[in-house]
């Protein structure tokens, strides 16, 4: 089976045209991954369930209608490619602090024919504070990264009160909520959603941590990296 067909056995909405963009996604990432550390998935059940099928679960939320999105830390480009293609009402921004990796997520979504994806190269804690990007979106989202509280303090700086900060986490989901209380409380957050999830064959159970920004992140977050990392909320 392709990646896509894998995909679409547990996501039978997706339609022809999203399939090919997927197969594209996964032949790219496959082949780039030869010469780049991009995945540790290489198989079309790995690539097409762990990166494919899990980055779509956020759609299911339907939060992301029409939204302006930030994926900090995009790595390969999940949840970026797959949330691109199949959210395309919404415009997504790529971040990650490694300029060639995100040179590899615009590239293999032009090839997909995606259009409403963009790159922003920079580390988070310093996009966060730049008028430009601070409190300029309706969803950050990132997909493993960091521990939560420390994964808040870098995200949170960039959704717009009314916004939400959505973090894709592992079996530990609940267990890292619990401890960035204090992190999602100072940064202007409140937690209103866990929403738990088992990946298909691998039976895996997978997080998303919701999060609403109710008030502005004051001003003096997102601190530096090396006290985000040394005495994290």
């Amino acid at each position: 089976m392709s990646y896509s067909e894998i995909t679409k056995k547990y996501r039978a909405s997706l339609s022809e045209s999203e399939c090919k963009a997927l197969d594209i996604i996964g032949e790219r990432l496959c082949e780039t991954n030869k010469v780049m550390n991009l995945t540790a998935l290489t198989d079309e059940r790995g690539v097409g369930l762990l990166h494919f099928w899990d980055s779509l679960t956020l759609i299911d939320t339907e939060l992301f209608k029409g939204k302006r999105v930030i994926d900090v830390g995009c790595g390969g480009g999940f949840p970026s490619l797959p949330l691109a293609l199949c959210a395309s009402d919404c415009v997504i921004t790529s971040n990650d602090a490694t300029a060639k990796k995100l040179t590899y997520v615009a590239e293999t979504a032009r090839a997909a024919g995606i259009n409403n994806l963009k790159t922003l190269c920079g580390r988070a804690e310093e996009l966060g504070v730049s008028p430009e990007h601070r409190e300029k979106y309706g969803i950050a989202v990132a997909r493993g990264v960091a521990r939560l509280n420390i994964l808040c303090e870098w995200c949170m700086p960039f959704v717009e009160v009314g916004g939400y900060f959505v973090a894709m986490k592992g079996e530990k989901g609940r267990e890292e909520a619990d401890e960035a209380k204090k992190a999602i409380s100072t940064l202007g957050g409140e937690l209103v959603d866990i929403i738990n999830i088992t990946v298909p064959e691998f039976e895996y159970l997978h997080t998303l941590v919701i999060i609403k920004k109710v008030k502005a992140t004051p001003k003096n977050y997102p601190r530096k990296n090396s006290q985000i990392q040394k005495k994290p909320l």
